[in-house]
């Protein structure tokens, strides 16, 4: 076992982490949500999805400042970027999130609020793709 970690580079893990990043994205956004709002009910759907999103953005904000940190000695630029994306993790956890989170109430509630909710919800995809597309980014730059 010894052997084995004196083989591997910090490269390795700040790849190997960046991965796990890359890999969880793709299977929430791919298969977990659309599953969620497949085989659940709408009323069981929308509060259980509510409850994943904070975790999933926590978790997703670690993974990008732990691969930063890795990521730094290697090239600050690299590291640079996955501090950003982490950054946007925490601003759709801490204020995107909590504004989808009204608008659809008050949608569902008959006040309005559906144009802001699609609005909000769409940055919040496209937010998603693009710490995706960076994480992909960083990571071949990293191995190149």
């Amino acid at each position: 076992m010894s052997d084995l970690l004196q083989h591997i580079s910090l490269l390795d893990f700040a790849v190997l982490v960046q991965g796990t990043m890359v890999g969880s994205m793709l299977f929430f956004g791919g298969v977990m949500a659309p599953l969620i709002f497949i085989k659940l009910p709408a009323d069981v759907a929308g509060p259980f999805i509510r409850q994943v999103f904070p975790v999933y953005y926590l978790v997703l904000a670690g993974l990008s400042l732990l691969a930063a940190a890795l990521s730094y000695p290697l090239d600050g630029l690299a590291a640079a970027v996955l501090l950003a994306v982490g950054a946007g993790f925490v601003a759709a956890r801490q204020l995107l999130m909590p504004a989808i989170n009204r608008h659809r109430d008050a949608q569902l509630a008959g006040e309005g609020g559906g144009t802001s909710f699609d609005r909000l919800h769409r940055t919040s995809v496209v937010l998603n793709y693009t710490q995706l597309a960076a994480a992909i980014m960083v990571m071949i730059w990293l191995v190149r």
